[in-house]
């Protein structure tokens, strides 16, 4: 069997250059770069080897097995030592089925895929093992990296923080002032980053660690680094086997700097090449109203990328205005029948909540993909029996003050329609009874 091999590739081109090697971008057109497999030496193994390995590799206690990401590691990076490999047990995240919601849309099939049910919260996990794991390999042969380094508006420093402190590796976080959670924030000071938070946006935080990271000692962890796509892609092979290789005909994603629609992509490519599927799912992209370039790039044809000065939503982490990834998220919805939708703040705060009440406990985020797959319901643009995925992209407690201020409804400018009250009242049987029995025979109706 030919052995199974990656390198980085430019995106427009053929020039390549080796996994341990500091690069971000390529050196002949400054495109972005892109882990290229040798799919001819994975297709040398059958599907059926494939399904089997991966079933085995499910119910095995080694450590590597027990990632979902490193479960499939000839996909990711086929020649790290396992002993490098730092992991988390990330992946494996749950496929919640959301009949109920289903229902309520007028459905017969909806899963929701928890990728922020995960060790710090978010999806961001996913990609992040195989950046540091890549990275303490590269220290372990002598490379003179002295940290790694990202800019975030929140869940990428928590990934980062987390995994680096596991593998002994320096982090530095830069974080836009005032515009993460409390529950972001804390995480990367928990793990021991170095924590800068600049007076700016996300965008502008992206230009600092990219200076910083002009010296090469420091590691950019951002997903301009093709290698965080690496592990994000196997979230789409993860929904394929947990339905049993079967694909579903619609995902809707959020899509912020959209490392992760591009990932989405690569990994049902990657999927067909191998055997392991025989169609495409269409790919849907959500953004927030208040911070939608690609939206708004799409609805030009695509014409080009005009980044924009994004405007403060409740989808904190994709209040992005210039996506580094726009050429990959634009060759997936391309290759993929995709669209791209916007979602207005009042839209994806009421579509988070009237997810929970079926169950789930949904991030702004994932209210905005939820946001669009109401409106595309609400147009018939989704029939009533397509099986449809939406990615969950974090976990609502990060959201805490998002969450509690719905239900109070103190969000400025958003009407709470799904808010439930807390009914305050005497430790006397009288009045609570009164409650009671309004509050349940409401809520048969």
């Amino acid at each position: 069997m030919k052995p199974f091999h990656a390198q980085f590739q430019n995106i427009n081109g053929t020039d390549t250059y080796p996994l341990d090697q500091v690069i971000y971008r390529s050196t002949v057109d400054g495109s972005l770069l892109e882990v290229r497999h040798d799919r001819e030496a994975l297709a040398s193994r059958s599907p059926a080897e494939w399904k089997k390995l991966f079933a085995e590799r499910r119910m095995s206690f080694k450590p590597a097995d027990m990632s979902g990401i490193w479960s499939k590691r000839e996909m990711v990076l086929p020649e790290i030592p396992e002993e490098d490999i730092v992991t988390l047990q990330e992946g494996w995240n749950p496929l919640f089925d959301a009949s109920a919601l289903a229902k309520e849309l007028g459905m017969n099939k909806l899963y929701v895929k928890l990728c922020g049910n995960s060790h710090t919260g978010s999806f961001k996990d996913l990609g992040m093992t195989v950046l540091v794991s890549q990275v303490n390999h590269m220290i372990k042969k002598g490379a003179a990296i002295d940290a790694v380094a990202c800019a975030s508006t929140g869940d990428t420093s928590a990934a980062l923080s987390a995994f680096c402190a596991k593998a002994g590796i320096p982090s530095i976080v830069f974080l836009p002032a005032g515009k993460t959670s409390i529950a972001q924030l804390i995480q990367p000071i928990s793990n021991g980053s170095i924590v800068l938070a600049l007076d700016t946006d996300f965008d502008g935080c992206m230009q600092i660690v990219q200076q910083v990271t002009a010296d090469n000692r420091i590691y950019l962890a951002n997903s301009m680094n093709s290698l965080r796509v690496e592990g994000q892609k196997t979230i789409s092979p993860e929904i394929c086997q947990q339905l049993g290789w079967h694909v579903p005909d619609t995902i809707i994603i959020p899509g912020g700097n959209l490392g992760n629609v591009s990932a989405l992509a690569k990994g049902f490519d990657d999927c067909l090449a191998m055997g392991l599927i025989d169609k495409k799912p269409r790919i849907i992209v959500a953004q927030a109203e208040n911070a939608n370039p690609f939206y708004q790039a799409y609805q030009r044809g695509f014409d080009k990328l005009i980044p924009v000065k994004a405007k403060k939503t409740l989808a904190s982490a994709i209040q992005i205005g210039n996506p580094v990834s726009y050429p990959k998220a634009e060759r997936a919805i391309k290759n993929y029948n995709g669209m791209v939708l916007s979602v207005s703040e009042q839209e994806l705060a009421d579509a988070a909540h009237r997810a929970d009440r079926t169950g789930l406990y949904c991030c702004p985020h994932t209210g905005v993909a939820l946001g669009a797959l109401t409106k595309l319901r609400s147009e018939n643009k989704i029939a009533p029996d397509e099986e449809v995925v939406v990615i969950s992209t974090a976990h609502g407690l990060k959201f805490t003050e998002f969450k509690v201020a719905y239900h109070e409804n103190t969000l400025e400018g958003i009407s709470s329609k799904f808010a439930n009250p807390i009914f305050k009242a005497p430790a006397e049987i009288g009045p609570v009874m009164d409650i009671l029995k309004k509050e349940m025979a409401n809520r048969r109706r």
